[in-house]
């Protein structure tokens, strides 16, 4: 009798299924390294940035215009007159500017395009007397990329968008202030 309700009761059960002690999206093998390549992973980025650009202008304009008449009568000179008017004007500019960028960023993998592509993203906030200093940094990685020790150059980001901003005493002071701006808007 107990074997009939044995039976009975695996036969309701339907059949046996197996599960997994490992799930196969994350799953690395022991000899495996230890790059990002799913979404969550985290990245670091070495920011090496450096631009520079210079522009130069020289102008010079000269004019020179002279009208002159003459009456005469009868063969001498009754007036005389001369309308002369010039002008000279020498101008030139010079802008040069110069960034230079070196942080080390953490982002994380945000998403994984066809092609095995890394859209990342990241922010990083470091406070220093009261002045607050923040990297913006996102873009999209090749998986190829990537070093050994889960490191990215900023250079082979593409599309890449960085961004630094400090708020503060010292931010607040470089900046030009508001009536400059405006004086310099209306040629001033």
């Amino acid at each position: 009798m107990r074997r009939l309700l044995l039976a009975t009761a695996l036969a309701m059960a339907g059949p046996a299924a197996a599960q997994s002690l490992f799930t196969e999206d994350s799953w690395r093998g022991l000899i495996a390294d230890n790059k990002a390549h799913r979404v969550g992973d985290v990245l670091t980025v070495q920011v090496f940035e450096s631009s520079s650009a210079t522009s130069s202008i020289e102008t010079g304009t000269r004019r020179n215009n002279r009208v002159q008449a003459e009456l005469s009568h009868r063969g001498s000179a009754v007036a005389q007159t001369t309308i002369a008017a010039g002008g000279e004007f020498d101008g030139g500019g010079r802008t040069q500017r110069t960034h230079r960028l070196l942080t080390t960023v953490t982002v994380t993998v945000r998403e994984v395009l066809p092609g095995g592509l890394l859209r990342i993203a990241g922010i990083q906030s470091t406070k220093v007397n009261e002045e607050l200093q923040q990297v913006t940094l996102e873009g999209l990685v090749r998986a190829i990329d990537i070093s050994d020790g889960n490191v990215v150059q900023s250079t082979r980001i593409s599309e890449a968008r960085i961004t630094y901003v400090g708020e503060g005493d010292v931010s607040e002071r470089s900046r030009r202030p508001w009536w400059r701006r405006l004086a310099d808007a209306l040629g001033l």
